[in-house]
């Protein structure tokens, strides 16, 4: 691996007591090229510029995928990285129906481990403050010819930040346009995915919300995300969220919180949610709390539900559920509670050095 160091670090420059999210880029990044049905050498070199012209194929024809990930710093002065193999493994099955190529093993983690010991300062040491990896992939050709790329690049930047969302959520239920159809690429974290939401998320925000609530592309009576969160929803003493389908991305975080409510020995679901059935709920009172949890947002509590012009406050206690489970995420996280699952993947003294 190449590794071209910056001449002087711009993180003196940064104030850790005020990072929006994704804004501030660490000093390095992680730059390897797949050319001629073979991935090229990898590189380290300092953040910077793309050496592409107009015709690169991925502004073209979308081929692009990305992660979100994250590092932390443990009480003990450490680091850490939350479940990097299942963002690996995410990655490689967004590349596959992206048709593009898969990224090895050692590239990935060898690549990440090396560009965190490097740029292990950048890690914040705050309460909900982490460094935001994003890893991502793109069809790097320059022709615009409409047929998959010859050439991809598989980058990883990183970036410290604090808290997504700074309060509660507002969310409306969706009932106008998709996120995502079967058979199509929902299930992937394709760059396009994203893009295709902005517009009727603007339209909520004009309304007074923060987010939206994916419902069904046939007849928009299922629940399916929240924005860019997956969801999960407390009726009576019961969790509930919606089964994965290939329209559905497979949260990581998701796939924690899942575990930590078993292990609590909580009721918990994942089954078709109708929205007639939540709205009922909301209206009855049953509807005790309701979260959207992925890499960004962690546990973000949503505290008022809109459907059709009607608003229906939701409960959002300091001590309730949905706070417990953030917790118990932290404190893995942080070094304050024992790993029992090991999802964390600690770098060595050495490399922290």
């Amino acid at each position: 691996m190449k590794i071209e160091l910056t001449k002087e670090s711009r993180r003196s420059s940064i104030d850790f007591s005020n990072l929006p999210f994704g804004k501030n880029m660490s000093d390095h990044m992680l730059v390897c090229h797949f050319k001629n049905g073979q991935w090229q050498e990898a590189e380290i070199r300092p953040y910077g510029q793309l050496d592409f012209s107009y015709g690169l194929h991925a502004l073209h024809y979308g081929q692009s995928a990305f992660e979100g990930m994250k590092a932390y710093r443990k009480e003990d002065g450490g680091v850490s990285i939350f479940r990097p193999l299942d963002n690996f493994a995410r990655l490689n099955r967004s590349a596959e129906r992206l048709m593009m190529p898969q990224i090895p093993k050692d590239l990935f983690m060898g690549g990440l481990k090396k560009l965190l010991e490097i740029d292990s300062d950048w890690v914040p040491d705050a309460e909900d403050h982490s460094l935001y990896i994003r890893p991502f992939l793109f069809a790097s050709s320059e022709f615009i010819a409409a047929r998959q790329s010859d050439d991809y690049t598989f980058c990883i930047i990183t970036s410290p930040v604090g808290p997504y969302y700074s309060g509660t959520v507002k969310v409306k239920i969706e009932q106008e346009y998709t996120r995502a159809t079967g058979g199509g690429i929902g299930f992937t974290k394709a760059a396009g995915n994203y893009g295709g939401s902005f517009y009727p998320t603007s339209k909520a925000i004009q309304e007074g919300y923060n987010q939206v609530i994916w419902t069904d592309h046939k007849e928009h009576k299922f629940i399916e995300e929240s924005g860019t969160m997956n969801l999960m929803l407390l009726v009576g003493d019961t969790f509930l969220t919606p089964p994965l389908t290939d329209r559905i991305l497979a949260g990581v975080t998701r796939r924690s919180i899942i575990h930590l409510i078993k292990d609590q020995g909580w009721s918990i679901q994942e089954r078709p949610i109708s929205v007639d059935e939540i709205v009922h709920a909301a209206r009855d009172g049953e509807l005790k709390e309701a979260f959207g949890m992925g890499t960004a947002a962690v546990v973000s509590q949503i505290d008022t539900l809109g459907y059709k012009g009607e608003n229906f406050s939701i409960p959002v206690p300091v001590d309730g559920k949905a706070m417990y489970i953030k917790r118990m995420l932290n404190d893995i996280r942080m070094g304050r509670s024992d790993d029992k699952y090991d999802w964390m993947v600690d770098l060595s003294v050495s490399e922290t050095a």
